[in-house]
């Protein structure tokens, strides 16, 4: 923002502009160490505030002077000084304030005897501000001098805070003596503030401001966070990141988007207790911090109807087990902020010359040996360019602790909603995966947790009846096994009914009846689109639309769900995802004149079987006995309408891969190796291609197709082949050039 519009009317403008502001502006910070130098000559603050703003004015000084050699870090620890010695005016200000009207209190005048006296009629309360006049004066558009830049940092910034706060009132309301917590809430609606006032945002400003004072209250102990003030504090989150998230992309002098809601809370926080049933709340105040329960069961137990806990960290903290230091560990590193845009770009270079240099280290010459100085620089220069590769894709992942969350927050608004107890449960959020697939996760995730909270879990009558904890439990777990990703949602709700379901499909004519279904088989059922047992259509869940969008979201990241179900003891469903959509190990295979890659996550083992292990089956085709187990057996050859492919079974070569639960074995001619190739698609011309699921370009320049497991198996027990439609298209991809990757 240029110097001239540069308002400071406060010292939280001046904090606000701080941070805003980079250590190359000299005008500015001059601008802003004459203001912070009148404030503490002229002790316009308390001294305890002063004394945490003055080191704040000197660094900002050695910025000016130059003396601080590395000036953004020394500014980023000037504003945080300021911003302590705001934060210890305003609770100054609101201590001495309360002091005064105890005073008040002690001072009046004793009541006069009115016994032989006329009582008059007391007044009539005032009345409270219209949602008009509480909006009345506010900008509704954005400044036609915004800085963009400024802006987006804004956005940035404001949802992070905003995400920090619904979390740390999750916390709260499991523990309401959690001063960590609310100060963490108060920081970051007190920065909004700042920061909105500075842009000249004020309807953002405003929200934040009066947010600011309910949580200066709950400092004061006059409140606690818990029941209606959560839920009004939470409210004031979901009006705020709307907000933000709507000034992505709009121009100086747009129109803001307004939150249909922003009038009702933003009223409802200018008188709070209109809406909070204040006996409830304040009884809940009574409570001495040690009464607190000492472990999750005992919290979920006393846990009023509706109230979601997230025990898994509470139990550690309840039970007295030392924690470590929230902001210990890598909270010293520096970080900065990188457009998606860039690091996709860098990636999908790095990519290329993993692909390049493919095809150097496969050329004949170095292959051959002949010239052993430029095979040691080949193979010196490979392992440079893994360790990019695996920095690179390190660079795609993000914790899935985010994505947990905000189910926190899901699981608490549903059960609140349905008036049952939920015990919330979250376990490995630091787990990491592809950037690319969180995104794509939260939609299935929201849907699996809306039927186990709707569905899976019964009544608090319900479960009383059938000897449960009156609290269910919804536990939400993420690990990494074998090179993927599993998340498992677990319910111990009254589980899926497997006759019912059955029945239901047998009834829409999914399946014929008195056909025979492994478990598996039929609760993979509840996938149908449309498909739903729910006997009543709530404004959550039962209409048959959410179930398939979670498989379809789930195949399209190259995933796999599991259920499994006890009838009275809950369901399990469990998400296998790859780390990353980026890149895959393979196995490279040969098949007649033609190659393929199979990705080893999908690979049992490789064997050669021999001639008394090798049966043809009535009705199922060819087949192998291995281990004891039948499992049927699928020609690649005759499935691709390869020619020149090994015919005998007997000393082939035989694959055997699982998916979704089933199993079966590819004959293959050769094994060239393994491989970690770089996914690509196949383009738009080709779609989507029964067996494939995307290709890369080899080190020969030629195209390899990925082969997809899940689909080969579904067309082995239809009896497709691919010799037909786009599946010749995809065979002669494989001699196209390799630009028909790259462009895709």
């Amino acid at each position: 923002m240029p110097e001239q519009d540069l308002s400071l009317n406060s010292l939280e403008d001046v904090l606000a502009a701080m941070k805003a502001a980079s250590a190359e502006n000299r005008e500015i910070l001059i601008r802003l160490r004459d203001w912070l130098t009148g404030l503490i000559d002229l002790e316009l603050a308390p001294e305890e505030a002063l004394e945490r703003i003055r080191p704040g004015r000197d660094a900002l000084t050695r910025v000016i002077d130059g003396e601080a050699t590395e000036p953004q870090s020394v500014l980023t620890g000037a504003a945080e000084a300021v911003e302590q010695g705001v934060q210890i005016s305003a609770r100054l200000e609101a201590e001495e304030a309360q002091s005064e009207g105890e005073a008040a209190g002690r001072g009046s005048a004793p009541t006069p005897d009115v016994s032989a006296q006329a009582v008059p009629r007391p007044a009539p309360p005032a009345a409270a501000p219209t949602a008009g006049e509480l909006m009345e004066g506010f900008a509704t558009v954005l400044p036609a001098d915004s800085d963009d830049e400024l802006l987006h940092e804004y956005i940035a910034e404001s949802l992070d805070h905003i995400s920090a706060s619904e979390a740390a009132l999750l916390d709260l309301e499991a523990q309401p003596e959690d001063s960590e917590s609310l100060n963490t809430v108060f920081r970051a609606f007190h920065t909004i503030k700042g920061t909105s006032g500075f842009l000249g945002l004020d309807l953002a400003k405003e929200m934040a401001h009066k947010a600011e004072t309910i949580l200066s209250r709950a400092r004061d102990g006059e409140i606690r966070l818990t029941g209606g003030y959560a839920d009004l504090a939470l409210e004031s989150c979901d009006v705020l990141k709307e907000m933000t998230q709507a000034m992505d992309g709009i121009n100086p002098g747009d129109a803001l988007v307004i939150p249909k809601n922003y009038a009702d809370i933003l009223a409802r926080l200018n008188d709070p207790e209109s809406s909070v049933d204040t006996a409830s709340e304040s009884s809940g105040m009574t409570a001495p911090a040690a009464q607190i329960p000492a472990v999750a069961q005992a919290a979920s137990a006393v846990a009023p109807a509706g109230a979601a806990v997230d025990s898994a960290q509470n139990a550690q903290a309840a039970s007295g087990a030392p924690q470590p230091a929230r902001h210990a560990g890598k909270a010293s590193e520096s970080t900065i902020r990188v457009s998606t845009g860039r690091l996709d770009s860098l990636i999908n270079m790095v990519g290329e010359l993993v692909i390049a240099h493919s095809m150097v280290s496969q050329d004949p010459e170095v292959v051959s040996g002949a010239n052993p100085r430029l095979a040691k620089s080949v193979s010196h220069s490979s392992k440079i360019v893994r360790e990019l590769q695996d920095l690179s894709m390190a660079l795609r992942m993000v914790p899935l602790k985010g994505t947990f969350q905000k189910m926190n927050r899901l699981v608490r608004d549903l059960a609140r909603k349905s008036g049952k107890s939920v015990q919330f449960q979250t376990e490995g959020e630091d787990t990491e995966i592809d950037r690319n697939m969180v995104e794509v996760l939260n939609d299935p995730l929201v849907h699996m947790i809306r039927n186990a909270v709707d569905h899976g879990i019964e009544s608090t009558d319900d479960r009383r009846e059938a000897g449960k904890a009156e609290v269910g439990s919804v536990h939400l777990r993420a690990y990494q096994t074998a090179g993927n990703v599993a998340i498992e949602l677990r319910d111990d709700g009254k589980g899926l009914d497997r006759e019912k379901i059955i029945a239901k499909a047998v009834d829409r004519g999914l399946i014929s009846s008195g056909e025979s279904l492994s478990d598996s088989e039929a609760f993979a059922l509840v996938f149908q689109p449309g498909f739903s047992t729910a006997e009543v259509v709530t404004d959550v869940s039962g209409r048959g639309v959410g179930m398939d969008v979670v498989k379809r979201s789930i195949e399209s990241l190259r995933g796999r769900i599991q259920v499994t179900s006890k009838p009275g003891e809950g369901s399990v469903f469990t998400l296998h995802l790859p780390l990353t959509m980026a890149i895959t190990d393979a196995m490279f295979v040969q098949v007649g004149d033609e190659r393929y890659l199979i990705p080893t996550v999908s690979i049992e083992q490789s064997f050669r079987p021999g001639d008394e292990t090798l049966f043809t089956v009535e009705g199922r085709g060819e087949v192998v006995m291995l281990r004891n187990e039948i499992i049927p057996i699928v020609r690649l050859a005759h499935l691709f309408g390869v020619t020149g492919a090994r015919e005998e079974l007997s000393g082939g070569l035989l694959i055997a891969v699982e998916a979704e639960g089933k199993r079966c074995t590819l004959m293959v001619d050769d094994l060239l190796g393994q491989h970690q190739v770089v996914i690509k698609s196949l383009g738009e011309g080709l779609g989507e291609i029964a067996g494939v699921s995307g290709g890369t370009i080899l080190g020969d320049g030629r195209v390899g197709l990925i082969l997809d497991v899940p689909g080969i198996l579904k067309m082995a027990q239809a009896g497709t082949t691919t010799r037909s439609g786009r599946a010749a298209g995809a065979a002669k991809a494989q001699s196209e050039p390799q630009e028909t990757l790259r462009s895709a």
